[in-house]
């Protein structure tokens, strides 16, 4: 029997109850976890946990992350800055050194801030006091509602409502889904105030393979940016690496909202998800897609 591919869901807090915690991912980790090969193998071993730290402030399995079995980390940073440590940084570098995987999401604003020291992938991610976004036009606000957050902050649609994508050319394998009716994904899961992602103009490795629309400024804004390996100046063939502008992408209360969120959220929901089936076929096809191709 094929062993299955190790993939750890990492979240940059601790343990909280009434915040994004890991447990808050479950239906993602159990689809993952659902994928089998042609022979009814499971392909992915699929661990989910939360930040803890050790008496010097790292996180152990962070920090040593290129010691572990771990293929692909898919890391939620959900911090305003004080997610990762220098050493766990560091780890996680290491592991995308000896090719691992990595997938990186964030939120608006400042969340994930945390993120800017992983090589590639910090510089895919902008944020309101770090890495500002280089188009000056974009340091603004985009959802107008929810006034104690600022800019980044996209407005792609309600919690539970799903958002329309827009595919940059060439169609990436990440967004083929075969049981679409156009043979591509068409739709995410949608939210109030998602953060701003680009491609280092250094980096010809890293583009953007799908945007979105505001529905508020109409404005389109990226959705998801790829960085394939590519070859560092020490001759490490660095692993793939993907960054989503929203991890309310892959958040239970987004394909899902009777399953809950935190009590801060104070936005009203909508149904489109539930409405709408071929919105969860197609974000659950983008999973598998995703961790086929971080493996590969």
């Amino acid at each position: 029997m094929v062993k299955p591919i190790p993939i750890l869901l990492q979240t940059t807090i601790p343990t909280t109850p009434d915040d994004w915690n890991i447990t808050r991912f479950s239906l993602l980790k159990d689809y993952l976890a659902s994928l089998q090969d042609e022979t009814g193998n499971p392909l992915y071993q699929v661990v989910g946990r939360d930040r803890i730290t050790d008496i010097e402030g790292n996180d152990p399995i962070l920090s040593s992350l290129d010691q572990s079995d771990f293929e692909q980390l898919w890391l939620f940073a959900l911090d305003i800055g004080d997610g990762l440590s220098e050493k766990d940084i560091a780890g996680i570098n290491a592991f995308r050194k000896r090719g691992g995987g990595i997938l990186t999401t964030r939120d608006h604003q400042d969340m994930g801030c945390s993120m800017c020291g992983i090589i590639d992938i910090g510089d895919t991610h902008y944020f309101y006091s770090k890495n500002p976004d280089p188009d000056a036009t974009r340091l603004n606000r985009d959802d107008p509602y929810t006034t104690y957050i600022n800019y980044p902050n996209y407005h792609s649609g309600a919690n539970g409502d799903y958002q329309n994508i827009k595919i940059v050319e060439p169609v990436h394998e990440l967004l083929q889904n075969p049981n679409s009716p156009s043979g591509i994904i068409e739709f995410f899961p949608a939210h109030p105030h998602e953060g701003g992602i680009g491609t280092p103009p250094n980096n010809p490795n890293a583009r953007v393979i799908a945007l979105s629309k505001s529905i508020i400024t109409k404005r389109d804004f990226n959705l998801v940016v790829i960085i394939d390996h590519h070859q560092d100046e020490q001759g490490n063939m660095l692993g793939r690496a993907i960054t989503n502008s929203s991890f309310h992408h892959l958040v239970d209360y987004n394909w899902d909202t009777e399953k809950g969120c935190p009590t801060f959220v104070d936005e009203a929901p909508g149904n489109g998800m539930t409405k709408e089936p071929r919105a969860l076929n197609d974000i659950q096809t983008y999973v598998r897609n995703v961790a086929l191709w971080l493996s590969n």
